[in-house]
């Protein structure tokens, strides 16, 4: 199962931050609309979940925090990307709901510095 979910984190974060350089370069042609708020949110978070997929610790805490910043940055964007392209939003408070997912990922993600590492036991 970690090995399965350190691909999916790894290809999560390619796709985000490939879409992150896509918004960079959309914000730079169309000056009004999202796209500038976007791209730094859709880089950073495809940056972390790159590291958590290459990450030597195999635990919950890394599949959760993958998890919710995964699914909070496609909830997040998509919502932005919906208001600017189609006028609609997906539903109601989807964009905060991923960006408090985010958030919570991020906490996550910071709990994981004070798991002990398994390849320094395992010697």
């Amino acid at each position: 199962m970690t090995h399965i979910a350190n691909r999916i984190f790894c290809a999560a974060g390619g796709l985000l931050g490939a879409c992150g350089i896509a918004a960079y370069a959309a914000a730079a042609h169309i000056t009004q609309g999202y796209y500038s708020v976007l791209a730094p949110i859709l880089l950073g978070n495809g940056a972390v979940l790159v590291a958590l997929g290459l990450s030597s610790k195999q635990c919950m805490v890394i599949w959760i925090a993958g998890f919710l910043i995964t699914f909070g940055a496609i909830l997040f964007s998509s919502d932005l990307i919906c208001a600017q392209i189609m006028q609609f939003h997906l539903f109601r408070y989807a964009a905060p709901l991923g960006g408090i997912m985010i958030i919570l990922g991020w906490l996550v993600f910071t709990m994981t510095a004070f798991l002990p590492n398994p390849a320094k036991y395992n010697q």
